[in-house]
């Protein structure tokens, strides 16, 4: 019975030190870590207006429509870039729905671009991403939406170019993956300087 309750007490004693370590111990040190050397991306890489106003986050998408903004890459997360349903379509390559909706999105992106009925169309203007939730979308996607944007701001192509410039984030690490433009840091960026700020 007394090497019984010996056990017993070194378990629950293992248990308390080690739920110690693991649920309160190293949460709160890689909490403080994490506050001191990356504060913004700890919390979420938001972006917040001059008068403290959460615009959003650079790691998130959102919907973006009007003539006068750079239109985000399509999203099957819920209504559409709901972080709380993350997730794609998973329709396969042979989806006869699938075929439709991009055969359909690439009309409707020629369509509102003014672009030839034989401009080819990037991948990431008619399809979603995995997650739903892309803030990037492609240079090339960017380039063919920069004439539109331009127009209906009243700037320059060669200006909204540079805006484009100046919002692509490169490839991690330099070689992993490719270069993406953030919409929403580029159409922040867009509404602070826009000649013709209304819709």
């Amino acid at each position: 019975m007394k090497a019984f309750l010996t056990e017993i007490r070194g378990a629950v004693m293992s248990t308390l030190i080690l739920a110690a370590v693991c649920c309160a111990i190293y949460p709160l040190v890689v909490f403080g870590i994490a506050q001191a050397a990356f504060h913004d991306k700890a919390n979420g890489s938001l972006i917040v207006a001059g008068d403290g106003t959460i615009r959003g986050s650079k790691l998130l998408g959102q919907s973006f429509t009007g003539v006068k903004y750079f239109h985000p890459r399509p999203s099957a997360a819920g209504n559409g870039y709901d972080a709380a349903n993350s997730g794609g379509s998973n329709l396969g390559p042979t989806s006869k729905k699938l075929a439709d909706s991009i055969a359909q999105g690439i009309s409707d992106y020629r369509s509102q671009n003014g672009l030839a009925t034989d401009t080819p169309v990037p991948a990431d203007a008619v399809t979603a991403s995995g997650s739903g939730l892309d803030p990037h979308i492609s240079i090339a996607n960017a380039e063919l939406q920069a004439l539109r944007v331009a127009k209906a701001r009243g700037l320059t192509e060669d200006k909204v170019r540079d805006f484009i410039r100046q919002n692509t984030d490169k490839a991690d690490l330099g070689f992993i993956g490719q270069a993406g433009v953030n919409v929403l840091t580029l159409n922040l960026a867009l509404d602070a300087v826009s000649a013709n700020p209304n819709p």
